[in-house]
């Protein structure tokens, strides 16, 4: 119990990244109406979340191996809570920018701490399946930030919601500082990590990144789980939304439960592959499936013509549930290296999972903008079909990129690297 309530604070936090990355999906409208910007520039806005939490993860694996996940769940929380403020407030547009850049940078040290948290408090045999829960509980998060968020927004407005939530992180942070410990020695108990009695840190931190990318796996899974998680945390983090609006004739309302649904498909789906890779001991074959899965029914619900909406939806919520494949990469890249390089390696791998939504919602916008043929509806600019496959063909060519680059990669027959 306490060891879940330990990791539970750290998911906390990643429950409240992920609530952050999707929420400009239900207030498109809203954000292009309020500071006047077009696709190119509102993909621009949510994306400055990724551009940091993207830097952010070699330092966080790092950091994680050398301060421990209390300070960095500490300082996350903290600094996240300022950066919502900034953007609940936010009168222009670069203040706004900055606020998504500050809540990207400091919850992107949540994945990598929970992981430490699970190496140290949880049984090595457990580890895929903690990382399936931890991909659940994220996107519980986004589903939080889903229809519950859009109803809040309807309701009080986008600004006193987000600044809401800066005062919950605050608290967290408090939470977190009290209760978590970076190991069960700290409590009195035993550990299972494997190396609880030589926790000494890297000597240098440039020769730890270097040593980590020396290793065949981790160049491949630098690149591998961006096309696994890319295109639903593009579609479902974005761009769906107004996607299914105003092409498919959705409500609002009911695009955003679509778009909830496929998040809680991916943490199933996270949850199942965890699972199906712990119980056989591979990595590779469940990665395979999951990647060549998504690559065909994310095609499928995007370009087979006058698809019935329930058929759509059914493809959306398959591809999704592959998509969940992408938690595999957390145990497949510690596995690759040393145990004393496991969060700096956990944190190349999850800097790659992040550049899946990071690139393509700029990409996306840009390409509406491009194939915009000047309809619009309340100050926001309406895009059609033909636009729209055009930016999402982008997703679905990673996703096959990804399945060719995993073929390359080595079976580890989940046995930690001595």
């Amino acid at each position: 119990m306490l060891a879940f309530s330990v990791w539970g604070l750290g998911a906390a936090l990643y429950f409240a990244g992920f609530f952050q990355r999707v929420a400009p999906a239900v207030m498109t409208g809203e954000l292009m109406a309020e500071f006047a910007i077009s696709a190119a520039a509102l993909g621009n806005l949510s994306a400055f979340y990724f551009y940091s939490y993207v830097s952010m993860q070699v330092p966080t694996g790092i950091l994680a191996d050398r301060w421990g996940p209390r300070r960095l769940l500490t300082a996350g929380a903290a600094v996240a809570a300022i950066g919502s403020l900034v953007f609940a407030v936010a009168p222009s547009l670069w203040l706004a920018n900055l606020g998504r850049l500050l809540i990207g940078g400091s919850v992107a040290v949540a994945f990598v701490a929970m992981l430490k948290l699970a190496s140290h408090w949880f049984a090595p045999q457990y580890f895929a399946r903690i990382s399936g829960l931890a991909l659940f509980t994220g996107t519980m998060g986004a589903v939080a930030g889903g229809v519950p968020l859009r109803l809040l927004t309807v309701e009080f407005g986008w600004r006193p919601v987000m600044a809401s939530v800066s005062i919950i992180l605050l608290l967290l942070a408090a939470a977190i500082w009290v209760v978590v410990r970076d190991d069960p020695i700290e409590r009195g108990y035993r550990s299972h990590f494997l190396h609880a009695s030589q926790m000494s840190v890297q000597a240098n931190v440039l020769s730890g990144i270097g040593e980590v990318f020396s290793y065949r796996n981790i160049v491949f899974l630098v690149f591998i789980p961006g096309g696994a998680c890319g295109p639903i945390l593009a579609f479902a983090g974005l761009w769906g939304v107004p996607y299914l609006v105003s092409v498919r004739g959705f409500s609002p309302t009911g695009a955003a439960t679509v778009t909830s649904l496929m998040l809680v498909g991916l943490a199933v789906g996270g949850l199942l592959f965890g699972t199906w890779s712990d119980a056989s001991h591979r990595r590779k074959l469940p990665y395979a499936v999951g990647l060549g899965g998504l690559a065909l029914t994310w095609a499928a619900a995007i370009f087979v013509p006058d698809l019935p909406l329930t058929l759509l939806v059914t493809l959306l919520m398959v591809a999704s549930l592959c998509s969940g494949c992408m938690v595999v990469t957390f145990a497949y890249s510690k596995e690759t290296v040393p145990a004393r390089l496991a969060g700096t390696a956990t944190g190349v791998a999850n800097m790659g999972a992040m550049l899946g939504p990071m690139v393509p919602q700029p990409l996306v916008g840009i390409i509406l903008d491009r194939n915009w043929h000047g309809a619009s509806a309340g100050g926001a600019r309406v895009y059609d079909l033909a636009a729209y496959q055009a930016g999402f063909a982008t997703l679905i060519l990673w996703s096959a990129l990804s399945f060719l680059l995993l073929l390359a990669t080595r079976e580890t027959r989940g046995v930690q690297k001595a």
